[in-house]
């Protein structure tokens, strides 16, 4: 078995997590190794990106290659798999097998992320549109929020809690506009509501080495939180990121492109688009400072305060 080692975001989070993280580090190495036995696989080499699990390679003994996901602790992949499930490779990443007393599962190996493509900002934003539109599930049985827990509230109260706890990052303004905008998006058209991958970022959208059905656009996401929300919250986590090019002073006509094109490739209404961005953006920017990554979380931050300037 190769050497473990975490991404950076993941160590930050385990730490996080005190003698819990500890303790689920220890103990990572025999898990794996169960799940070895368990699956006749090999795990190889671990994986860049994510935040929340160890991401490894996997090798069954036919030669098949597969990837292997353990999440942290508090990291529930219950919903994550049921979206999978039912999306049956549309969209998304196909699942293997799921171990539910290891909060483990085994996925198809897709290729490089899309962020790793090469393609501008604009190409990356069409094919996250264009494979949202495949991967959206109708709601059917799955649980609507309650009230007062859905997206909007929960970012709203996040953003309360972590602001003062972190010793006002940013100022007061980019977080007054952040509230303002999840106050507005509680009470989205129920007829915009479906089952929404939920962190739909460029590099949760991987390539597909072959062509397949359900990845007509040449990716599909992994990593789905698989919750019930209007199409635009989508949307405006695919907007929420671009930090490097949102530096200038053409920042907010950048951003302001960007919505319009997403808008235009997936029929959703631009200023909810726009608003879940922003309010993304801010939450995001406090959440990731919440475990260590100050440097990332202000970045976030920086980029929206020009996107009000």
């Amino acid at each position: 078995m190769t050497a473990i080692r975490l991404q950076p975001l993941t160590r930050g989070k385990v730490a996080s997590l005190g003698d819990v993280g500890a303790r689920w580090l220890a103990e990572l190495p025999a898990v794996l190794a169960q799940l070895e036995r368990t699956w006749s696989i090999t795990v190889g080499r671990p994986l860049p990106g994510g935040s929340c699990s160890y991401v490894a390679r996997a090798t069954r003994r036919n030669g098949e290659h597969l990837v292997l996901k353990v999440a942290v602790p508090n990291d529930d992949l219950a919903a994550q798999v049921r979206t999978l499930e039912r999306a049956d490779g549309r969209g998304y990443v196909r699942l293997i097998s799921f171990d539910r007393a290891r909060n483990a599962v085994l996925l198809e190996s897709l290729g490089h992320p899309l962020e790793r493509s090469g393609a501008s900002p604009e190409q990356q934003l069409a094919t996250l549109a264009d494979t949202l539109r495949i991967a959206w599930r109708p709601v059917g049985d799955a649980p609507l929020p309650e009230p007062g827990q859905d997206k909007a509230s929960g970012l709203h109260t996040l953003i309360a809690q972590l602001w003062p706890q972190l010793g006002h990052p940013g100022s007061e303004r980019v977080v007054h506009q952040a509230l303002e905008y999840a106050d507005q998006l509680r009470t989205p058209d129920p007829e915009e509501l479906v089952v929404v991958h939920g962190d739909p970022h460029p590099g949760n959208a991987l390539a597909v080495p072959g062509r397949r059905p359900g990845a007509e656009t040449g990716y599909c996401f992994v990593d789905p939180d698989g919750f019930v929300a209007d199409r635009a919250y989508d949307l405006g986590v695919a907007l929420r990121d671009w930090v490097g090019r949102l530096g200038g002073d053409d920042a907010r006509a950048t951003a302001e492109r960007y919505a319009e094109l997403l808008a235009a490739r997936s029929g959703v209404d631009l200023t909810r688009i726009w608003q879940w961005g922003y309010l993304e953006r801010v939450s995001t920017g406090l959440y990731v400072m919440s475990f260590g990554g100050i440097e990332l979380g202000q970045g976030f931050l920086r980029s929206a305060q020009r996107l009000v300037d």
